[in-house]
């Protein structure tokens, strides 16, 4: 008889389905039209009834079936009662099928440390900016990503009536990434990608300095990982502490997959061990190809501004 699927292999095909009803409830809150809208900090930071339900759906359905994996997620929730209807049990057969790359077959539940956030791009939400909208599920595994789901509950938002809504985007280091058509950006052109809401000087200067043909101004980390990966962006740069770790690991786990980059504006990658910290606070440097050339000229300044 066939060996059972890799513990690594188990975990992505139901954070697939997982993120399949989490794109649901988003749309469904949506569509009920109380967002239930709560600031945290701020302005542009804000928690919607879609991040609680979707948190609680995703953490209480992984822990479920995964009880010893440690799964941090954005929000700071009570550990309420769940209720039955936000617990998705389902997996994703094609995933399954893959083969686990070698050096991930040993791995055990406690090994691993998944990044949760229910809904990147809230803010965007908020204001109707469907198409920057990502859940966002990254799977580590000795400090790196390895493997994450990007689902985008309103892709093909705008095609009209009769049109599929929503994708699920999946990769695993060493197997690739899918649900999308990997696209490189023009050559020669410099198109980047950086943030729509956190803007400020330093995240300015470092895009200027650049000398970029092109920025567009989008939320939400999956969203510009995303824009790398199709082809629409050749780099996305944030000169700015605001990211967090659960921004970036599934994200970085895609990228990865295919060949590309992702580190903070040093150089140095991330680390996503149980007990590192939230923040991204040397900001955020990705590309899918040329890496090096966006590196070599972000300035000094800005290198010794973010600590």
């Amino acid at each position: 008889s066939m060996a059972s699927p890799a513990l690594l292999m188990r975990v992505v095909a139901s954070a697939y389905s997982v993120a399949e009803k989490a794109a649901t409830i988003v749309r469904n809150v949506m569509s009920a039209g109380d967002l239930g809208i709560v600031e945290k900090t701020g302005a542009n930071d804000l928690q919607t009834k879609a991040d609680r339900l979707v948190q609680m759906s995703i953490c209480a359905s992984l822990a479920r079936k995964f009880p010893k994996v440690t799964i941090i997620g954005e929000e700071e929730l009570s550990n309420d009662e769940v209720t039955e209807e936000l617990i998705e049990d389902g997996h994703c057969e094609e995933i399954l099928k893959k083969t686990c790359p070698a050096q991930y077959t040993g791995i055990k539940e406690e090994e691993l440390v998944i990044w949760v956030d229910p809904l990147d791009g809230t803010k965007e939400y908020t204001e109707g900016l469907l198409d920057h909208v990502t859940v966002l599920i990254g799977i580590a595994y000795g400090g790196k990503a390895i493997a994450g789901v990007i689902n985008q509950p309103y892709y093909n938002y705008e095609a009209g009536a009769g049109a599929v809504l929503g994708r699920t985007i999946w990769g695993v280091l060493g197997i690739g990434a899918f649900g999308f058509q990997l696209t490189e950006a023009p050559a020669g052109k410099h198109i980047i990608v950086t943030t729509r809401s956190h803007s400020s000087t330093l995240v300015n200067d470092c895009i200027s300095a650049l000398n970029p043909d092109s920025v567009i101004r989008v939320g939400g980390a999956g969203n510009k990982i995303i824009q790398l990966v199709e082809g629409k962006a050749s780099a996305y740069v944030f000169a700015s502490p605001g990211c967090k770790k659960w921004d970036t690991c599934a994200p970085e786990a895609i990228l990865h997959a295919v060949g590309g980059k992702i580190t903070d504006i040093h150089g140095n990658s991330f680390q996503y061990n149980k007990d590192v910290k939230h923040m991204n606070s040397a900001g955020v440097l990705a590309t899918l190809r040329n890496y090096d050339y966006y590196a070599s000229r972000i300035p000094n300044t800005v290198k010794q501004s973010l600590v």
